[in-house]
């Protein structure tokens, strides 16, 4: 009709086909939403659901111009981006959501710990490993040698030689792009270590962290839509093991404080970037309060338990950012809830069948298998979601862990050492 206002495109894009993306397409569905995606790969977990596939690299700009071509809005499974290469298509009007400007100083741990200080948020003491090159002639365990402070303090002399001294060992090397699961991480116990690591890395792309003695660790998935709407999921503890993810629990028994606080650092980042899409944090919690982590611009596996858990979960939450809908619910519709990841064994398609089968079988079980081709050790090839009753604190906590225990044993952690 001559004078009418053009209705918005009912579908979204998504550059990455893996699991995340798989469970996006599923949450689209069920929204009447169609959704694209940009991926290498025929096998990729989301291409069998997607409505449209565009086979390219993730890195292609000119794939992903035409990705958007057909879409409403363009958002990301990983955060591993050319946002240079991208710019030029948010300056011909491709919507990105979140913006390629709020993506900016997530998408690099550096800049990530730059935006943590300027916001004034807590997180571990860094410092950029290309800053310490050739100012490392005094170890920071012999800091307090002749001509320390009385009181065994690091001198301000020490640290302006090797700013570390401050920090002493053992450090984390952390790889500014690119690391996940425990790649790109590196334990330094001591000053030789650190020169063998600015000997065999690129500095510029690493930084360094103090080493912090956790007790827990939580994550925080948030949202926040296009007019400013920010919502929560019930912050949740993590458990990793060899640097995987193992399992996650929600809601994490804190105190509400400790919740209140995690929002509160949600609300900061979000409102500072005009982030529009959902966030995840992770954090540390022990004796030194709570710490930001990482920041993941994206879904987040922590945040894979809503899907049954709460009245919309992550993905749907994403979904209806992306295509120009409003924030729904995200409360808890249960006590709590146990996910588990399904990590890749090294064996035989069969056996999977059966211990899939075996899980399906669990009282208040949710399996979700991602059709990944290959099982190769410590691979994320599927989870598991246990709804869990229990109404008090110290009985939800038993019984995750009786329902830890039952699923373990039919699938277990895999016996090799993480890659």
């Amino acid at each position: 009709m001559s004078g009418a206002e053009t209705p918005a495109i009912a579908a979204i894009g998504i550059v990455g086909g893996g699991q995340l993306a798989l469970m996006l397409a599923e949450a689209a569905a069920q929204q009447g939403v169609e959704l694209h995606v940009q991926t290498p790969s025929t096998d990729d977990p989301a291409t069998g659901l997607a409505t449209a596939v565009v086979m390219a690299d993730l890195a292609d700009a000119d794939a992903t111009r035409r990705l958007g071509a057909g879409c409403r809005a363009i958002s990301f499974e990983n955060e591993w981006l050319d946002l240079e290469a991208l710019a030029p298509l948010a300056a011909e009007g491709l919507m990105f959501r979140p913006s390629l400007a709020a993506l900016e100083p997530l998408v690099n741990k550096r800049r990530q710990r730059e935006l943590l200080e300027r916001l004034h948020l807590p997180s571990p003491r860094w410092w950029p490993l290309d800053q310490l090159q050739g100012r490392l002639a005094l170890d920071p365990a012999a800091s307090a040698g002749d001509g320390a402070p009385a009181d065994g303090s690091t001198s301000e002399a020490a640290i302006a030689v090797n700013p570390m001294a401050s920090l002493g060992y053992p450090l984390m090397a952390k790889a500014a792009t690119g690391g996940y699961d425990g790649k790109g991480t590196v334990l330094i116990p001591d000053q030789p270590a650190l020169e063998a690591l600015l000997e065999r890395v690129e500095p510029a792309d690493w930084i360094l962290e103090e080493f912090v003695d956790f007790d827990q660790e939580f994550a925080l998935v948030a949202c926040r839509d296009g007019s400013g709407e920010v919502g929560w999921f019930p912050l949740a503890c993590t458990h990793q093991h060899q640097q995987v993810c193992d399992w996650v629990f929600a809601p994490a028994q804190v105190e509400h404080a400790v919740e209140a606080l995690a929002r509160n650092v949600a609300a900061s980042i979000l409102a500072s970037l005009d982030y529009v899409g959902v966030l995840s944090i992770e954090f540390f919690y022990g004796s030194g309060g709570l710490l930001v982590n990482e920041l993941a611009p994206r879904t987040h596996n922590s945040g894979h338990y809503t899907i049954e858990a709460c009245a919309a979960s992550q993905f749907d939450q994403q979904v209806r950012i992306v295509s120009g809908a409003p924030l729904a619910s995200t409360d808890l519709l249960v006590p709590g809830a146990l996910m588990v990841n399904l990590l890749g064994l090294g064996q035989s398609g069969g056996q999977e069948a059966e211990r899939l089968a075996a899980l399906s079988q669990l009282s208040g079980s949710h399996v979700h298998w991602y059709g990944k081709r290959e099982s190769r050790p410590w691979r994320k090839l599927g989870h598991l979601t246990v709804l869990l009753e229990s109404n008090n604190p110290p009985d939800l906590e038993q019984e995750a862990a009786r329902r830890l225990a039952e699923i373990r044993a039919i699938w277990p952690l895999p016996s090799a050492p993480a890659p």
